[in-house]
């Protein structure tokens, strides 16, 4: 329709009725809390995985990031010597998927130590499309995979269900994982160490 009326063919096209019927939109289930404790994180179930895809994954227990995200941080967002030690989600070297993105996670559990090993980032990872791929292949090797149906993807769903069930505000839940509100943003938000502080009863 577009090209008919830019180039003026004038041609008689019937295509007014015809449109792509929206399915129902495909979301992966999340990890329970007991599968992420006793299998992934079992003593040595990941071993078997290069150390960085392994903090990369260990980073996403307790922040819900994006993998794109956390393979993507470099030394300066990274900041373990902070009052709170945090992760800083910057539009730096690379475009975020929406406005929202741009946010800071406090680090706690499995996934601050993680982040202390590798303190400058993933430089394996960086500019490489193949993180999910690895990671979903050795979960999926080894039996870490709760479900047909799970992937890397469902540590950020099970993080949201962790919060959810805590009792965290919907407000602080969307600016932790870098989403939208559906009303107006009042004021700043809550701090790092409120939301750190609202964070450590559910971390693993």
């Amino acid at each position: 329709r577009t090209v008919n009326k830019m180039k003026r063919l004038g041609l008689d096209l019937p295509l007014s009725d015809l449109s792509f019927k929206e399915g129902d939109k495909k979301t992966r289930p999340a990890f329970s809390a007991e599968w992420i404790q006793n299998k992934l994180l079992a003593p040595g179930a990941l071993d078997g995985l290069n150390t960085e895809a392994r903090a990369i994954l260990l980073g996403m227990v307790n922040t819900g990031y994006r993998p794109s995200e956390g393979q993507g941080l470099l030394r300066d967002q990274i900041r373990l010597d902070h009052a709170v030690p945090h992760i800083s989600i910057e539009p730096v070297g690379r475009q975020l998927k929406s406005q929202y993105s741009k946010r800071k996670i406090p680090l706690l559990g499995v996934s601050l130590e993680a982040f202390k090993q590798f303190p400058d980032g993933f430089p394996r990872y960086r500019d490489s499309a193949g993180l999910s791929n690895t990671v979903n292949k050795y979960l999926r090797t080894n039996g870490l995979l709760e479900s047909d149906g799970h992937s890397m993807y469902s540590l950020r769903h099970s993080f949201e269900d962790r919060m959810l069930r805590a009792g965290v505000d919907e407000r602080i839940r969307r600016d932790v994982f870098g989403h939208a509100l559906n009303r107006e943003r009042y004021g700043g938000g809550a701090d790092l160490e409120m939301v750190h502080d609202l964070l450590k009863s559910l971390a693993l």
